[in-house]
């Protein structure tokens, strides 16, 4: 399908990314401890309230630098393959893999040598490993990126610290109907090709810009379950940007949900062709709505329509301890 270029929606870039995870505190340990990233809301998933929905980013959960998931303990192990988001990226200093690497093999996490991957009109510099579910995980050398992350927690320096998302890889059967809603209705540009690949980015000075698409029709259908990505939600910076966003997606042809108060953003979503839940976030009102900066992530939170149901849901959740 053709989808028309010229939306009236700029775009934003990433506001985060939602992935399946198996043990809640294993997940923990390892995005605060390891990554060094700041556990910013404790709730738990609004359509299914038996298990939590964990954020992680920096020290006051700003769009671009949010990593989420949903962690059910007896989910089984996912499968990478088409139709899925592969990898997701996250940017930290250009001099800071060789200090990474060290840190993530002294904790005994595999990771694979850096290596220099194309990058549209440049190359970038890449380290790669998975967390303990098996999520596939990017760590590259971004320049120019101004974001502090959570400055100086859990042993990592301010020099080192995650500065936030950077990219996501999906991995498609084919590559043009997905390439044509990217740059038709998310307003994305193609940066660059590659072999059976392409990178699209947000104008602009975005860290948390890109998108990179590979095409691979022999490659299985992936399954989504524990260590995949269950969703990419992208930037609306108002309500009023996202409720016309979701008229122009809906004149195209798509299928997009109503707009669903998440309680710390509102949300729609749609899938793109090759079957990628793609959701549009608003960046406001954020995660200070519900407790104070300080304190973010300490306690469980629930949306006013779930409190009345607090003893009932907490029982069914396994105890967690949070930093």
């Amino acid at each position: 399908m053709a989808y028309r270029a010229g939306m009236s929606v700029a775009p934003h870039g990433l506001h985060h990314v939602t992935a399946i995870a198996s043990d809640p505190q294993r997940n923990v340990d390892f995005y605060t401890a390891v990554l060094g990233l700041r556990l910013v809301k404790t709730t738990v998933n609004f359509d299914n309230p038996s298990t939590y929905h964990l954020y992680y980013g920096d020290e006051a959960g700003r769009p671009s630098t949010l990593l989420t998931f949903f962690p059910w303990p007896s989910v089984p192990p996912g499968r990478q393959g088409t139709g899925l988001t592969t990898a997701t990226a996250f940017g930290v200093p250009p001099t800071s893999l060789g200090w990474w690497q060290r840190r993530l093999t002294d904790r005994g996490i595999d990771v694979d040598p850096p290596r220099d991957r194309d990058a549209g009109d440049a190359a970038e510099e890449v380290l790669t490993f998975r967390d303990p579910d098996g999520l596939v995980i990017d760590l590259v050398a971004a320049s120019g990126d101004a974001r502090s992350g959570w400055d100086g927690h859990a042993g990592v320096p301010g020099e080192h610290a995650v500065r936030g998302l950077h990219a996501v890889a999906l991995t498609e059967r084919l590559l043009e109907p997905t390439a044509g809603l990217l740059t038709g209705l998310l307003g994305m540009d193609l940066s660059g090709e590659s072999g059976t690949g392409a990178r699209f980015t947000t104008a602009g000075d975005t860290p948390a810009g890109t998108v990179d698409v590979v095409a691979d029709p022999a490659r299985n259908r992936g399954l989504q379950a524990g260590g995949t990505v269950h969703h990419v939600a992208f930037r609306a910076p108002d309500g009023e940007t996202q409720a016309r966003w979701r008229t122009e997606l809906v004149e195209a042809g798509l299928a997009v949900t109503e707009i669903l108060d998440r309680r710390y953003f509102t949300s729609i979503y749609f899938r793109e062709p090759g079957g990628v839940l793609f959701e549009i976030a608003t960046d406001q009102p954020g995660f200070a709505v519900d407790e104070p900066l300080l304190e973010l992530g300490r306690t469980l939170k629930l949306p006013p329509w779930l409190e009345p149901d607090r003893e009932t849901i907490e029982a069914a959740l396994p105890p967690l301890c949070r930093p």
